[in-house]
Order: C-alpha cells, then structure tokens, then sequence
C-alpha cells in the first residue's frame, strides 16, 4: 500500500490527487516534538536513529501528508570535514572556524558518509524498512548556504564576507564550491542508497546573489549535484526564500522540482516558463489565520497547479505557534478539493 504520489507528482505525471508535505513538519509545533526537546539536543536527537526515526514518521501518522523528511539539520555534514560546527538555540549554527582563507579550505577532509554519518543512513533504513508507508524526503544545504555560515561564522542578513570571498578571492570560493559540491554528493548518494525517495536542496540564502552572480558562482555545482542525484533515478526539488528573481536562472538547472515560496505564485511561475512541477506556495503566516481565509487561499493554489506536476507545501518552514490540527485540517482539505482536478 504504498503511496507514491509526490514521487509521481515530481515526475509531472497526473496524480489522482494533489500531494502534501510541510517544510519544518517535523518541530516546534508538535507536541510529541517539544516532548522529546526537553531532554535532548538537536544534534543528540539526530544521533539516536530510533528516536529520529520517531519524530520524522510522527507527522505522517498525524497529518496524513504524502511525504516524511528527514528530520536533521543542512550543518550536519560539516563536523566530519573539519569544521568546529554548533548548534545554538535561539541563534542557528556557529563556526568556531570559519572559512578566511584558500588555505582553510584545502584543510577540510573528505566526507565518509556511512563511517562519518552513520546514524543519518541508520535512521532512512528504518524509517524506509519499518515506519513509512511514503516515501521519504533526503536533503543537503545548497553551497551558496552552506558557505555562507562556513565564511560568515554563523547566520548573516548581508553575507558581506561571503561575497567579498566571491569576489576578491576567487579561486578560493570556486575551490570551496568543489568541495562542497563534492560533500553534498556523498552525502545525498548515500541518502539514496539507504532509502530515501527525493532529495530537496535547500538553496536558502540563494536569494542574495543577483541573477548573473549566481549563474557564474553557484548554477555550475547545483548541476553537478543535481545530475549525480537524478541519474540514480530519484526526482531532485530546489528551494530557497526570496529567490522570485532567479526563477529564470533556476529553469535552466536539471532538477525536477522548482519550490517557490509565496512571494511568486503558481500562475506566475508558469507565465514566466517554468514547465517542470512546482512545488508550494502557501505563506505559513496564513496558518494563523481564521479556517475561512487559509481554505481559499489553498483553493487559489491549487486551481493554479491542477493536476500535472504540482506539490502542495507551505512558502517557508512551520512555525511554533502553528495549531497541530490546523495542518490535519489542511492536508484533508488539499486531499480532497484536488480529486478530480
């Protein structure tokens, strides 16, 4: 009884249905989650595969939604290359040595993904073996976004220094993107290897670069992890904040999935000739809102995706204050308006 519909979905394939995941539907708004937070870490949690493997397949159970993710964080594959990585509350990840010279990245190792990472591949086993009976969602840092907090030392909203690598030094940043474009794909292959059925890159912070910048500094490695994914037969989303100005540079990349977030609309999209299957784009602010307004709002969405080639997902992450029963409520309501589409 598997369902197998994003997967079609991301194919641009017809769906009886319109698909659902959340991005962040595993956190801070579901109570088993905060449980679980209370005696434990980030980083502690994702290092017991049981426990992980848990709260990823918790919001399927509770949602309904088509998809799991992986519950981890885009940092955790820096610790194994030599980088001094935390996880701080409130703050995000910390660098405790951050990326300054072509030197600093010549010392950075090469990523063992099953030696180095060994309870990420043990929690896809039994999520994938044991608990789900969708597929689940795998997923890296883009290496705009991960060298970003490598170069900056943790999260920034000017990404000063990370430009000024970009274009002072050069040979360091391209130096830098070969690393991280080669991390990324043991990473993401060995995700595939262990189980999962997708893989999201997350090109957050992709949004800062303008157009041109991000053609010479970032598409060529996206490509190159992208196509090493999909050759493994396995359908590849992109998705970032605040990216509407790259649409057109994204439509040049090989990935399956273009995810927007809510500032760009499905039909916009479209107009604009992105003709592979998009993914989103409901403001997660709208979840706040009274039923009447988040129903027509998700209504305007989905007559906009129909049923070729559309995934229904939130603009950006869950948040805390959400109400558990208001994504239910939402999955239902996706599920069944979509039937027939």
């Amino acid at each position: 009884m598997f369902n197998d519909t994003i997967i079609k979905a991301a194919r641009g394939e017809k769906t009886d249905y319109t698909p659902v995941w959340f991005m962040r539907q595993v956190g801070r708004s579901q109570p088993e989650y905060n449980k679980v937070k209370e005696k434990y870490s980030l980083m502690e949690i994702t290092h017991q595969p049981e426990l992980t493997a848990y709260l990823t397949a918790t919001p399927v159970e509770n949602y309904n939604v088509d998809a799991a993710v992986l519950y981890k964080d885009i940092v955790s594959p820096l610790a194994p290359i030599g980088i001094d990585v935390e996880i701080k509350a409130g703050v995000g990840p910390v660098i405790h040595n951050p990326i300054r010279h072509i030197s600093d990245v010549e010392k950075l190792g090469e990523l063992d993904p099953y030696k180095d990472l060994d309870y990420v591949y043990k929690t896809i086993e039994i999520l994938t073996k044991e608990k789900l009976n969708v597929p689940l969602i795998g997923f890296c840092g883009a290496p705009f976004t991960v060298a970003s907090y490598m170069i900056e030392g943790g999260p920034t909203k000017n990404y000063h220094k990370t430009k000024s690598m970009m274009y002072n030094q050069p040979k360091t940043w391209f130096r830098l993107m070969e690393k991280l474009a080669e991390m990324s794909i043991r990473y993401l292959r060995a995700q595939v290897e262990s189980g999962a059925g997708l893989i999201q890159i997350f090109d957050s912070w992709g949004g800062a670069l303008n157009k041109a910048d991000y053609a010479h500094y970032l598409a060529p490695y996206m490509n190159q992890i992208i196509d090493s994914i999909r050759e493994m037969g396995v359908p590849v989303i992109v998705f970032g904040i605040g990216a509407s100005h790259l649409i057109p540079e994204w439509n040049k990349l090989d990935m399956d999935v273009m995810g927007l977030d809510w500032r760009t609309s499905i039909s916009e999209a479209r107009e604009m000739g992105v003709k592979k299957a998009l993914q989103g784009n409901l403001d997660p602010a709208l979840l706040l809102a009274d039923w009447e307004v988040i129903e027509q709002r998700a209504k305007e969405i989905l007559d906009q995706g129909g049923s070729h080639g559309h995934i229904f997902n939130l603009g950006h992450g869950v948040f805390p204050e959400v109400e558990p029963e208001t994504l239910k409520r939402l999955t239902t309501f996706v599920h069944e308006y979509s039937k027939g589409k």
